[in-house]
């Protein structure tokens, strides 16, 4: 082909075809027939959307807006030392927990969960956040125990369920099992052991918890079967809950410990009062007399009050029933010195249950029962859960 013949190809320029051999030669190059390939352009219709062009300041607007929202992001955080102190202050409360009055609990406790909130509020790092909510688990289930100790059994519920949803967000197997375990005994003081007992077996399926978790479970589990009158099942949970020794450790119950853990003058304590349900009142001299040696054994100031108070108040209740008026009268002198502020829900159910004992057939007309009624008497009229106004609502047996 001459340069000028295709100049005038390429320029729209062609009349008609080109010579022979050329438009054979088209026609075998692109499919098409010469006709078609040099015909004018179809025309088309112009766009209806302009192309947008994007220049620079666009991009840096681009730029510009995700960093400010990052520097948000970055500002909604705290110091580390704050949590860190939070964290210390829940721990202290934990461990000193039955050696401070019930109503000094309840106001720190209080206080440690609102302060645990607010720092939620405050930080957007997922690594503060989840601590975060570990403080807040954790000051919940405090909260919830002493509320049950000052006899307020529908607000212990409603903040154990708090406590456990908080260890749900974080996915903490200890803190779930620890929530479960106190709704389970909360369960049958609200006359529901059937329930308790699905819950302690829903507290075990958490993963992460270690001996004294499982020990503190079985306890709940044996006084459960106590109130559903089953003996076997209560005493094959009691064997359990002093064989447990696999070396497993977790960080709630055994590293911070003391209300979050369950030593064994504690599960001696709980024992008695299973051994009670099952009216067993020799093994429940018994164990109750082992948990008080276990707290003698304690140096002075690291003797729980409330669990020495609930023991004695055991120990009295089976010499009650073992007709051993003065043995009962001896144990019981150290539940009747006992401050006014400490006279909680555990203490108070059980003298109820003495003063139910001391009423029965054999013994009502003995000049030591009318005594020993009458002082019980005057004990519940002083307690913190009468002046809460909970005393009558109070089940006959408890944790």
């Amino acid at each position: 082909m001459e340069e000028q013949a295709f100049r005038r190809w390429t320029a729209g320029r062609m009349k008609g075809l080109p010579n022979a051999p050329a438009p054979q030669i088209l026609e075998q190059m692109f499919g098409y027939e010469a006709a078609h390939l040099l015909s004018p352009p179809i025309a088309t219709a112009p766009c209806s959307e302009a192309i947008e062009f994007l220049d620079e300041s666009d991009l840096t607007m681009t730029a510009r807006d995700a960093a400010n929202h990052a520097g948000i992001a970055a500002s909604l955080s705290v110091s580390d030392l704050t949590l860190d102190q939070l964290q210390d202050d829940v721990i202290a409360l934990a461990q000193t927990y039955n050696c401070t009055a019930p109503t000094e609990v309840y106001r720190r406790a209080k206080d440690l969960l609102g302060s645990a909130q607010e720092l939620l509020e405050r930080t957007q790092v997922p690594r503060q956040r989840a601590h975060a909510y570990l403080i807040a688990g954790q000051s919940a289930a405090l909260l919830s125990a002493i509320c049950f100790d000052l006899g307020s059994m529908s607000t212990a519920v409603s903040l154990a369920r708090t406590s456990a949803l908080y260890g749900k967000v974080i996915e903490n197997g200890p803190l779930q099992a620890y929530a479960h375990g106190t709704l389970a005994f909360l369960a049958f003081w609200r006359g529901r052991p059937s329930n308790a007992v699905r819950l302690v077996a829903a507290a075990r399926s958490f993963a992460g918890i270690g001996d004294t978790a499982l020990t503190r479970l079985t306890v709940i589990e044996a006084r459960a079967h106590g109130h559903l009158g089953d003996p076997e099942a209560a005493d094959r949970a009691i064997r359990q809950s002093t064989e447990l020794d696999t070396g497993i450790r977790d960080e709630l119950h055994d590293d911070i410990s003391g209300e979050f853990g369950f030593p064994s003058e504690r599960v001696a304590m709980s024992n008695a009062t299973t051994r009670l349900l099952l009216k067993d009142a020799v093994g429940a001299a018994a164990e109750a007399s082992r948990a008080l040696h276990l707290l003698e054994s304690l140096p002075a100031g690291h003797r729980p009050l409330l669990i020495t108070t609930q023991a004695y108040a055991d120990l009295g209740r089976a010499r009650v029933l073992q007709h051993d008026l003065d043995g009962a009268q001896e144990a019981l002198e150290s539940v009747f010195i006992v401050p006014a502020e400490w006279r909680g829900a555990g203490v108070v159910e059980r003298l109820i249950a003495v003063r139910a004992d001391l009423c029965g057939p054999d013994l009502r007309n003995a000049s030591l029962a009318i005594t020993l009624g009458e002082r019980i008497e005057d004990f519940l009229s002083q307690s913190t859960v009468r002046t809460l106004g909970a005393l009558n609502s109070l089940a006959i047996e408890g944790p």
